[in-house]
């Protein structure tokens, strides 16, 4: 059978050499990896990437992330965090809508409880809970006050679905603005400054400052680029990552963000084999993560806990018990633990489901994991992502550094025992207990062996070397006006 990156190789073959380089006067074009480069409202449902890209460009909150994933001022100019962490207090920049109406902070609270309340769907839904209320202060200043002391919800303003939006047109404040939509592609536009001159007219913008943003499949993207037709890929990860092989991108142009996050698999089925704590245990033991990761990318970094690190939990990560066994030791434990409970349950079916999208990257995964569970005695199944399943892959970028996303995020279909356990330190009511409540829920999602750590996430962007002011960043996130330096 003719393997299916053949004519992906081919056309890049084809295309390869012979082409220059992208002059620096003419529009920053990006590619982003993922469904088409559409406006989208993060309250009534998840953004997948391309959407997430063009809200940031076209509207901000009240503070953003830079180049570096840090964070920099948005609508708001300065913060303050008080009340030991139970309130935090933002005063507005001086900003304007499309229309020239200027953003007040009951403009900001509508959007804000818009994106919190109780109907809204979007993936930072689970954790907005602990907000109380969203007031005005004054028409220039906002208060957001908390139900528990929390410090690290900067991070989570910073995000798209945090964009400060009139709706229902879905109107922003930049810094872009779409000037054209096409059917595949948006031209953006900078912002004007509230600072210029009214009377003086625009001053005819420069092409080098626009962006041409289009999403797409990650094969277009790279072919693109390939022609020496882009600027820019991002969202790439481990789904696509052996599309890079076929691609013969220099090294210069290929960046690996730091990211951290979930990139594992999560136990999801209380029936058959995975019903037992000690067959969920075996599962993990099985997994050889060296192997696993080194197919993709030597440098990726296997682990073997859910936290990467301490973070906001009263203790270091939670090992588990095998962690410093061998490979070969741990593999045979799993092995004696299949062969028992065929024993015990000899009419029981040894199948494994695992769920999981079809794409290059997929594949070289199940190849490893498959392997391992065949080595034990299982039988391992690839199902379609939303069928039933035993098993399930996480692969995402923590929107802020706390324990809690780590848990909730690993933890699917879990129990009401363990999800309890999890939920205590959403309500504990200062620092200190919420630490500490955050230390025995990894303690107790580790024991119940409910997900299988492998790695930080994959994530990976194609830069050309005119887009000189990009940074790889722990949040894997490219604010489109840090692209190249002023």
């Amino acid at each position: 059978m003719r393997s299916p990156a053949l004519p992906f190789a081919v056309a890049l073959a084809l295309i390869a050499g012979g082409c220059e380089r992208r002059p620096d006067d003419v529009a920053v074009v990006v590619s982003t990896i993922g469904g088409a480069a559409e406006l989208s409202d993060p309250a009534k449902g998840e953004l997948d990437f391309s959407q997430r890209v063009v809200l940031s460009a076209t509207a901000q909150g009240l503070v953003r992330f830079d180049a570096n994933g840090g964070i920099e001022p948005g609508i708001a100019e300065r913060w303050i965090v008080t009340d030991g962490g139970r309130s935090y207090i933002f005063r507005l920049r001086d900003a304007e809508w499309d229309d020239g109406e200027p953003i007040t902070a009951a403009d900001v609270v509508a959007s804000m409880r818009a994106t919190i309340g109780p109907r809204a769907r979007s993936s930072i839904a689970p954790f907005v809970a602990v907000i109380d209320e969203v007031v005005e202060m004054t028409p220039q200043v906002v208060e957001v006050r908390l139900k528990s002391a929390r410090t690290d919800l900067l991070k989570l303003f910073a995000q798209p679905e945090f964009a400060i939006l009139r709706r229902p047109r879905l109107a922003g404040t930049g810094p872009f603005h779409i000037a054209e939509s096409g059917d595949t592609s948006l031209l953006l536009r900078p912002n004007r400054g509230p600072s210029l001159d009214p009377e003086a007219g625009e001053d005819e913008p420069d092409p080098a400052d626009n962006v041409r943003l289009r999403g797409e499949r990650a094969a277009l993207a790279l072919i693109r680029f390939a022609r020496r037709e882009s600027d820019l890929i991002l969202g790439g990860s481990f789904r696509d990552w052996p599309l890079l092989s076929h691609a013969d991108i220099a090294p210069a142009n290929l960046r690996v963000d730091p990211a951290v996050g979930l990139f594992g698999i999560a136990i999801v089925s209380d029936k058959g084999f995975t019903a037992d704590a000690i067959n969920r245990e075996a599962l993990a033991m099985a997994i050889d993560r060296v192997a696993l990761t080194a197919v993709f990318r030597p440098e990726w970094q296997p682990v073997e806990t859910v936290l990467p690190a301490q973070f906001d939990s009263a203790a270091p990560p939670a090992a588990p018990a095998w962690v410093n066994q061998p490979l070969e030791e741990r593999v045979n434990a799993a092995r004696n633990r299949v062969a028992a409970w065929r024993s015990a349950n000899p009419d029981a079916p040894l199948t494994i489901r695992i769920a999981m999208t079809r794409s290059p990257g997929t594949k070289l995964l199940w190849n490893r994991v498959a392997r391992d569970l065949r080595t034990i005695g299982l039988t391992p199944a690839w199902v379609n992502e939303r069928e039933d399943a035993d098993l399930r892959v996480i692969d995402s970028v923590a929107p802020y550094d706390s324990g809690r996303w780590y848990l909730v995020t690993a933890c699917r279909n879990c129990p009401d025992d363990l999800a309890s356990v999890i939920e205590a330190a959403r309500d504990a009511p200062t620092l200190g207990e919420r630490a500490r409540r955050i230390a025995e829920a990894d303690l107790a999602l580790t024991a119940a062996h409910r997900y299988i750590p492998i790695a930080q996430p994959l994530r990976w962007s194609v830069a050309a070397l005119r887009l000189s002011a990009f940074q790889t960043n722990p949040r894997a996130w490219h604010p489109l006006t840090h692209l190249r330096e002023p």
